[in-house]
């Protein structure tokens, strides 16, 4: 089943939006939004009900402090969800959101440089509007490039990521039905694996499994990025199931894949105690939320990309550190 009208729908809102100013912008996401439209966005955002607060809340500052922004998208898919049975379709864009940081956004000082701002959104379509959003983005990212490092030293590298190995990620085109059914079980399986942390086997036997041995996991700035399934193992994966304990079952609003490429997101996917050590931060007996998304590429039988988006500020907030205002305080000072 090909999704060209909602495809379509999205390509024309992005060419609108992107090139509103100020008011416009309300007036574009009136016209190719539901009138209860629901957008989830990264703290300090979070869920909004309303098109013009997403436009003066988030669309508008961003706007004013990255100007002459640029969309620069790398992965476009669109597909069934999964987790309703493949009743409501969705469309994904992935990439950066590139400006001339010229004004102070959440605190943070403005460089007058470019400045990237990793993002991926979902929105569901029906009846030819947009009704709903998920749109993740690389806050901490964006400190760094303007000087304030929010976190400790990573385990992994963190940059400006590039798209997918294979330059094949925008599906503007429809896609053979089989190759999404082979990525939707690639990830299936690999979640199937993931449990509760452990078949028993070896960390790194577990992985291959599921994933191709020059695997790369473009995880978010905080904990940064990692290749091969023997580096992912010791950069992130191994340290990340150590410092957890008490992971919930994992809870997807959407997932869904088209061509080789896939993924998913949750509002929060998963909580879990944090024992100590996590991105060099301490214990806490409280239960954190994980917001995240994940897109992947396929190659043949096995995934070997992943972009990762978590919501890093809301899951150490709700663990009482408040990373963007201490953030926000240096930048000030600096």
């Amino acid at each position: 089943m090909g999704f060209q009208a909602e495809k379509q729908l999205v390509r024309d809102y992005y060419a609108k939006l992107d090139r509103a100013e100020g008011q416009d912008i309300a007036e574009v996401m009136q016209r190719y939004c539901a009138s209860d439209y629901l957008w989830r966005g990264f703290h300090p955002f979070n869920e909004q009900t309303s098109t013009q607060a997403v436009a003066e809340g988030f669309w508008q500052p961003l706007r004013a402090s990255l100007t002459r922004m640029q969309r620069r998208m790398d992965i476009f898919f669109a597909g069934q969800n999964e987790m309703d049975g493949f009743q409501s379709t969705w469309v994904i864009s992935m990439g950066h959101l590139m400006g001339l940081f010229d004004q102070a956004w959440l605190g943070i000082a403005p460089t007058g440089k470019m400045t990237f701002l990793r993002y991926c959104e979902f929105n569901r379509v029906e009846q030819g509007k947009i009704v709903e959003t998920a749109m993740y983005f690389d806050i901490p990212h964006l400190m760094i490039q303007a000087g304030v490092n929010p976190f400790p030293p990573q385990t992994a590298a963190h940059l400006v990521q590039p798209g997918p190995m294979s330059h094949d990620g925008l599906l503007y085109d429809d896609q053979p039905e089989a190759q999404g059914r082979a990525t939707l079980a690639s990830i299936n399986a690999m979640i199937s694996d993931l449990g509760t942390w452990g078949l028993g086997l070896p960390l790194e036997e577990e992985l291959a499994r599921s994933w191709n041995d020059d695997m790369i996991w473009w995880g978010p700035a905080g904990i940064g990025a990692t290749y091969t399934i023997e580096r992912y193992a010791k950069q992130h994966s191994g340290p990340f199931r150590a410092a957890f304990t008490d992971r919930s079952k994992t809870n997807h609003i959407c997932r869904l894949a088209e061509g080789n490429y896939g993924g998913f997101f949750g509002w929060p996917n998963f909580t879990a105690i944090h024992a100590g050590g996590f991105m060099g931060m301490p214990a806490s007996d409280q239960r954190g939320e994980m917001r995240v998304i994940d897109i992947y590429r396929r190659a043949g039988e096995k995934l070997s990309e992943n972009w990762i988006f978590i919501d890093l500020l809301h899951f150490w907030k709700g663990l009482g550190i408040d990373i963007l205002a201490r953030s926000a305080q240096l930048s000030s000072h600096r």
